[in-house]
């Protein structure tokens, strides 16, 4: 067994140093993971304007179909931060490919499942065999291009990581009206199986060290995996449950906290973590997982609230929705260019502190939302969020990850992607409350005002009780027609409401981010490299 280990991390001959590759070869690898990492994360969000027709296929309710976005969540959730351990036992190489693979399989899985229950199986496996893709993206590009060119390599990234999700519900929509719902997943096969054999080929930055798996944390990655998964599970369904008036949401809440603690605990005494927490003595980097957090929320509860907003207020098709919010997307690509021109020439602080404070604006535009908003309605503040979103990611990522030492880089490139997803989690939670919560109280504040004196609503119920008394031929349902008439309108305005409230919040939540910019450091080369990362 010592002699299979020695040998399994003995350096391999054929392992070449990034400086040993062309600078066609690095682009060309690196554009092929960027392939990986932008498929593993349009499967976050591809779903979500197709849960309809995904639970009509499978015959499954609606509370047992939104298991279809929760399972993957939670599996990715976990597996990213573990990401930079896994690495540096398989080598970036070989982690991307199994990744890439496994990603492949279940995809493939997913089309074929035959009931929501098997369904809800592979997609947790596709996000926890796919999630790796995500965080290794990152240590390559600091790894291939250093300097000033991680810039470019990081405005990339930055781009795809919030570009990604946001067509998503696009993609979805298209694939689902244009072919079925279990396209969704059968076109991941011909990207991923092209990745899963170019990466192993090309890629050559490190080499797999097999005798950390002896010394590997293995109570940390326990409770590491029961903190996130009970987190996640508490987020997600803590909304449709009454949060902790359900026995579920309440214990899984307590194990969460409990794992948590002794996670930290755990990464701050155990000599080799499988997450190094204390790369947050950085101060960038402590900021950057912050502003990672709060770019996370007002991504993912953006293309919540959107789609959501169009499918139960204006009854869009998964197509519609998709082709409604396709906006955002196209005024980011559009700001690439911009964005690349400008990082040369100024601070990436202030490009930063710019894309929070429009992201913030964008989320203020979306306040006068009303019920007949449609894709005209929505142009200007999806506008404004996608020049946003090229303009926050994209710094964070060079001013949080760019000045890291390689030895760290791995480990932290790991906890800093967490910290979107974790921030998207939370986010979707907080509006999926938000909406629940402030829908009954706006209700009940428009239903005091639907009284007698009130000539508008008298004579609108006067009117549709008469034409209801005509079609049924009876003025008893007539009356009852109007009034339920009368609920819906009423129910219908206070959703809107509460709509305006979620994005309210999330632009207050930018106006704080912001300000905090100012605590950032310039960045600067990292301090050291390490053979490790060669």
């Amino acid at each position: 067994m010592t002699s299979a280990v020695s040998a399994a991390s003995a350096p391999a001959k054929d392992v070449a140093s990034p400086a040993e590759l062309s600078d066609c070869q690095k682009i060309f690898v690196f554009a092929v993971m960027c392939l990986g990492f932008f498929i593993a994360l349009l499967d976050i969000q591809i779903v979500s304007a197709s849960l309809r027709d995904i639970g009509g296929g499978l015959a499954a309710s609606p509370d047992e179909v939104a298991w279809v976005q929760t399972s993957y969540l939670i599996a990715e959730i976990i597996v990213i931060p573990m990401s930079g351990y896994l690495a540096r036992v398989l080598s970036t190489r070989w982690l991307f490919c199994v990744s890439a693979a496994g990603f492949t399989f279940t995809s493939l899985l997913c089309g074929w499942a035959w009931d929501i229950q098997s369904m809800i199986v592979f997609r947790a496996l596709q996000g926890f065999l796919g999630g790796s893709m995500i965080p290794t993206v990152f240590t390559t590009a600091f790894a291939f291009f250093p300097g000033k060119k991680n810039v470019i390599a990081a405005a990339t990234i930055g781009a795809i990581a919030s570009l990604a999700p946001t067509l998503g519900p696009t993609v979805g929509g298209w694939i689902t009206d244009s072919f079925s719902w279990r396209w969704l997943f059968f076109v991941n096969l011909p990207p991923g199986l092209f990745i899963a054999v170019v990466v192993p080929l090309m890629l050559r930055i490190d080499k797999p060290n097999m005798s950390l798996i002896r010394s590997a944390d293995y109570l940390g990655i326990v409770l590491m995996a029961l903190f996130l998964g009970c987190l996640e599970y508490t987020l997600e369904e803590g909304p449709r449950w009454g949060w902790f008036e359900d026995e579920t949401i309440l214990t899984t809440a307590w194990i969460s906290g409990l794992a948590g603690v002794g996670f930290v605990w755990r990464s701050l005494t155990f000599a080799n973590p499988v997450v190094d927490l204390t790369a947050l003595k950085s101060r960038n980097f402590a900021l950057g997982c912050f502003f990672s957090f709060i770019t996370g929320v007002g991504i993912f509860a953006t293309i919540y609230l959107t789609p959501l907003f169009l499918g139960r207020v204006r009854g869009f098709s998964a197509l519609q929705i998709g082709a409604a919010v396709f906006t955002t997307g196209v005024f980011q690509i559009l700001a690439i260019p911009f964005y690349a021109f400008c990082a040369k020439q100024i601070d990436l602080r202030w490009l930063l502190m710019f894309g929070l404070g429009l992201f913030g604006l964008s989320m203020w535009a979306f306040t006068p939302i009303t019920h007949d908003w449609g894709w005209r309605d929505l142009l200007f503040p999806q506008a404004l969020r996608g020049v946003a979103q090229q303009f926050a990611v994209p710094p964070t990522v060079t001013l949080t990850l760019g000045g890291l030492p390689p030895t760290k880089l791995k480990l932290a490139s790991g906890l800093f992607n967490l910290m979107r997803n974790l921030g998207g989690a939370i986010g979707i939670a907080a509006c999926g409350t938000i909406l629940n919560d402030r829908t009954n109280l706006h209700f009940l504040r428009l239903a005091e005002h639907l009284n007698a004196p009130n000539a508008a609503m008298v004579e609108r119920l006067r009117a549709v009780a008469a034409r209801g008394a005509l079609a049924f031929g009876d003025p008893a349902q007539g009356h009852a027609g109007a009034l339920k008439d009368l609920w819906s309108l009423t129910y219908r305005e206070a959703q809107v409401m509460a709509y305006a409230d979620a994005f309210t919040l999330i632009g207050l939540c930018f106006a704080a981010a912001t300000a905090m910019v100012l605590l950032m450091r310039r960045v600067g080369p990292p301090k050291s490299a390490s053979a490790e990362a060669h």
